[in-house]
């Protein structure tokens, strides 16, 4: 679809949402890149209603023209939802949720844009190294105050199901391990091993089952010029579960240049840790937090092995498929090996 025919058809689809709304034009349509799994456009709205001229900025999320997965975005329209109007979250206001492909060939949601900030790069956190404690203060507090969400009634519920505690993991696992063999184009003795292991050897209940990000790292959320985080983006991925599972994925050492001193990049992990734990009313337990740690690794190779598959077979042809594929795939088998030791006892 080209950007001209984009825009008409936004056009039409603004008027039959906004029947108050008059002389509606779009001013700008931009596509911001950088993300995979959906395509991504910035645009600005302009109209009139009661007399007054209006200008909106918005963000349009719409699923790759390939894609038939319709629930991912009810959700992550859903998690945006249950967590507006929560006060310490910074997020945009979801608008407009679309699951008729025939609108725009493909399912897609429209939400306020946030006017300031930028994505930080995991591979460049040197680059904010005066605001790094600001930044890693923030991080981990939005972070606890995703899990402390209230979830009685929360849209978010109507489109996940609410695990049990002690199937939280398990859930997650077999999620994941189903896209590795779904996706898998070769023998990997490195993900079995390490698979096999954390069925083996699960860890106990979640203390609460809360709202889960899915997806809560440096890259995934936007940062202005002061160290102020603006917006928490990227919710598709959004779910019920163990909150150890955000903290873990969040602390990954490929979102912050495996750096092992401080977590995520940021702060001291005791620092980190009292933070998370003050804000999410969640007690964090070592043993089952290294059991998510390893859990991470295994959600991100089955990432990348879906990002390395839909490239071969020509479904998406984004350069970025082909480097998650190759170069973060590799890094993330070379993270699990090195959790594979006597502390593990993965051969055993």
């Amino acid at each position: 679809m080209t950007e001209a025919e984009l825009t008409q058809r936004l056009l039409a689809y603004f008027a039959a949402r906004m029947p108050d709304a008059e002389r509606i034009r779009i001013t700008r349509i931009e596509r911001i890149y950088g993300g995979a799994s959906r395509q991504t456009y910035a645009l600005d709205l302009t109209y009139e209603q009661s007399g007054q001229r209006i200008e909106r900025g918005l963000i349009l999320r719409r699923d790759p023209p390939d894609s038939l997965i319709e629930t991912e975005r009810r959700i992550e329209f859903a998690a945006l939802q249950t967590v507006q109007g929560q006060a310490s979250l910074p997020v945009p206001e979801a608008l407009y949720l679309e699951t008729d492909s025939d609108v725009l060939g493909a399912p897609f949601f429209i939400m306020t844009q946030i006017a300031s900030g930028a994505p930080l790069n995991p591979f460049r956190l040197s680059e904010i190294d005066p605001l790094r404690e600001r930044v890693g203060r923030q991080f981990f507090d939005h972070l606890g105050a995703i899990a402390s969400v209230p979830l009685s009634g929360a849209p978010l519920c109507r489109e996940r199901q609410i695990p049990e505690p002690d199937q939280c993991w398990k859930t997650e696992l077999d999620y994941w391990v189903g896209e590795i063999r779904r996706n898998q184009r070769h023998p990997l003795p490195i993900i079995d091993a390490a698979i096999r292991h954390l069925y083996r050897k699960p860890p106990p209940p979640a203390e609460q089952v809360v709202l889960v990000h899915g997806d809560y790292r440096t890259g995934n959320f936007l940062l202005d010029e002061t160290g102020e985080i603006t917006a928490i983006l990227d919710w598709e991925m959004a779910h019920l579960g163990d909150p150890l599972e955000d903290l873990a994925w969040a602390t990954d050492p490929l979102w912050c240049s495996n750096d092992q001193e401080r977590a995520a990049g940021f702060l001291p992990w005791s620092e980190a840790i009292d933070i998370w734990q003050s804000a999410s009313g969640c007690r964090f337990d070592p043993e089952a937090f290294r059991w998510w740690s390893v859990f991470a690794h295994i959600k991100a190779l089955a990432i990348w092995l879906t990002s390395a598959r839909t490239f071969a077979e020509g479904d998406n042809d984004d350069p970025i498929l082909a480097w998650s594929g190759w170069f973060t795939h590799a890094a993330h088998e070379l993270f699990l090996a090195m959790r594979l030791g006597p502390e593990y006892g993965a051969g055993k």
